[in-house]
């Protein structure tokens, strides 16, 4: 009798603890994490994905951390080693995830406008520059390494043009972030700049930058651009409820307008791969992808 009781007190007292288990581990998922590369201050980016973040905390039914980044192959790794779950990343650096990750990175939306993305390039207006050839013996300022629109594809363009940066250039320079770009051009760091169109426009529009004495003088070609991505080992149900979230924010209502409007978008569409292998050709070819 003493030993049934005994035997009934360890299987309950299992049970439960393996229960409790299983719940705490339950509990300890129910959190998304949320990066983005690091195109702008860290206070523009606390600031851009708020009200995402409350967003996706109230679709998902889960807590949402946003956890900011240092640089953009931070982002790569984060999301390569699963610390964050949801990644906003520039074309380039998902093509970078994707290599780094042996292909586990799935892209789930992009902005409308990131099916046409276009580079910027800016000069003072007194600099004489008007053309890419101006540029040759001048001091030129990319973004990050690993920017797409600050980086891989103006450099893409400009080989296209026969212009080699490190033959061609007095100095390269990288200012790590766009806003950063812009702020050497008008300092007069340097003479020329390449950047993100949507950031570019943004700055205009709220006056941050006096188009009278620095301005855009090219405007690339399109291509495609970025991409909230996830890693492969997160579950497709949880997958496909986000990207729901995402594809279901409208300009109709006060929330989605506030958010697609911050995140410089008229609407979130699905993407897939293939609109980034082209991406990853201009990578190898402009010698940034090895």
């Amino acid at each position: 009798m003493i030993r049934a009781l005994t035997l009934r007190a360890l299987t309950f007292w299992a049970t439960t603890f393996f229960a409790s288990a299983i719940t705490a581990s339950a509990l300890a998922q129910q959190v998304l994490r949320v990066t983005t590369i690091p195109e702008e201050a860290a206070t523009e980016q606390v600031r851009k994905f708020g009200p995402l973040t409350k967003y996706l905390e109230r679709t998902q039914g889960m807590k949402v951390e946003f956890i900011p980044v240092n640089d953009y192959p931070a982002a790569v790794e984060a999301l390569v080693n699963k610390q964050v779950d949801l990644v906003w990343f520039g074309g380039f650096t998902h093509v970078q995830a994707q290599i780094r990750s042996g292909g586990k990175i799935i892209p789930i939306a992009q902005r409308e406008e990131d099916t046409k993305f276009r580079s910027v390039f800016i000069a003072q207006k007194n600099s004489g520059i008007t053309k890419l050839s101006d540029l040759k013996g001048k001091q030129f300022s990319f973004g990050s390494q690993s920017s797409t629109s600050g980086s891989l594809m103006p450099r893409s363009f400009l080989l296209e043009a026969g212009i080699d940066p490190e033959r061609d250039f007095k100095r390269v320079a990288y200012s790590g972030a766009h806003d950063a770009t812009i702020a050497s051009v008008v300092s007069g760091r340097v003479d020329g700049a390449a950047l993100d169109i949507t950031v570019w426009n943004k700055f205009v529009a709220d006056k941050k930058v006096d188009t009278s004495k620095v301005d855009v003088f090219f405007t690339t070609p399109p291509y495609f651009n970025y991409n909230w991505s996830v890693h492969a080992d997160m579950p497709a149900a949880q997958r496909e409820k986000i990207k729901a979230a995402l594809l279901a924010l409208s300009m109709d209502n006060p929330e989605g307008k506030e958010i697609l409007t911050l995140n410089r978008a008229t609407r979130y569409i699905a993407t897939s791969p293939e609109n980034y292998k082209g991406l990853e050709t201009a990578g190898r070819s402009a010698g940034l992808i090895k």
